[in-house]
C-alpha cells in the first residue's frame, strides 16, 4: 500500500492559495477543509473556491466536507473539480447512497469518523467507500494537538479492512507531524493529512518529502503492511 500525503489547505496563507497550492508539489493531494459554521463551529470555504483551486493547481484535491446535509452539497463539489470527496457519518443521512453518487459523478468516496463515533457499526458499509477518514482531533479547528487514544481506532479499521480484504485507504488527520506520523503509519493509516507542520515548515515542499519518507520506513516494517 503506498503512502499518500495530503497537505491541508487550512493552514495555508489564504490571501494567496493559487501559489500555495503550488508550493507543495509532489504531494498526492491537496485537502481541502470545507466547514459550516453548523456541524462543526468554523468556517471556511465552500465551492467557488474550490471551484478555483481546481483550476489553479495539478495536485488532486480532497474535499472533506465538516458541514451539515452533505447528501444535498457533496455532489456539487465533485461538479467544482474534487478528486476525492469525504462526507461525516454523523451527518449523513443516507451514506451508502451518497457514496454511489459520489463515485458515480467520478471521485473517489470517503467517510469521516469524529473521535468519539465508532467504526464498528460502518464495517457493512466499507465496499461503498474508497477511503475511511479517522479524525485525530474533534474537527473544526486545525493546529490541534494528536490524540494518542485514537491509535486503537486506526489499528481495529485496519483490521477490518483486512478482514474483508477491501482496497480502501485509511485517511488520519489531525495533529500529524513528525512526531506523530510514524504511530499512525504503525498503527495501519497510509493516507496523512498534515496541515501546521506542511505550512508552517520554511519549505512545505520538503516538509512533504520528509513525512513520506518517515511514514514509508515504518510501513514497511509495520505487521499490517506486510501482508500486502
Amino acid at each position: 500500500m503506498a503512502v499518500q500525503i495530503s497537505p491541508s489547505i487550512l493552514s495555508a496563507d489564504f490571501s494567496r492559495l493559487a501559489e500555495e497550492a503550488k508550493a507543495v508539489q509532489g504531494a498526492d493531494w491537496l485537502h481541502v477543509d470545507v466547514m459550516d459554521n453548523h456541524f462543526v463551529p468554523n468556517l471556511t470555504l465552500g465551492v467557488p473556491v474550490v471551484e478555483s483551486l481546481s483550476r489553479a493547481t495539478d495536485t488532486p484535491l480532497d474535499c472533506h466536507l465538516m458541514i451539515e446535509q452533505p447528501d444535498r452539497w457533496a455532489p456539487a463539489y465533485v461538479e467544482a473539480g474534487a478528486g476525492s470527496v469525504t462526507f461525516h457519518a454523523e451527518a449523513a443521512a443516507a451514506p451508502v447512497r451518497l457514496a454511489r453518487e459520489i463515485r458515480a459523478k467520478g471521485a473517489k468516496a470517503s467517510m469521516a469518523l469524529k473521535p468519539a463515533t465508532p467504526v464498528e457499526p460502518y464495517e457493512d458499509l466499507l465496499p461503498e467507500l474508497d477511503m475511511l477518514l479517522v479524525m485525530t482531533v474533534e474537527p473544526g479547528f486545525g493546529g490541534q494537538a494528536f490524540l494518542d487514544i485514537m491509535l486503537p481506532k486506526i489499528r481495529r479499521t485496519r483490521e477490518l479492512i483486512s478482514r474483508y480484504g477491501l482496497e480502501m485507504w485509511l485517511q488520519v488527520d489531525g495533529g500529524v507531524s513528525a512526531d506523530t506520523i510514524e504511530r499512525c503509519a504503525e498503527a495501519g493509516a497510509d493516507v496523512f493529512v498534515a496541515g501546521s507542520a506542511v505550512y508552517g515548515a520554511d519549505d512545505p515542499a520538503a516538509a512533504v518529502r520528509a513525512l513520506r519518507r518517515q511514514a514509508e520506513e515504518t510501513t514497511a516494517k509495520a505487521g499490517w503492511a506486510r501482508g500486502h
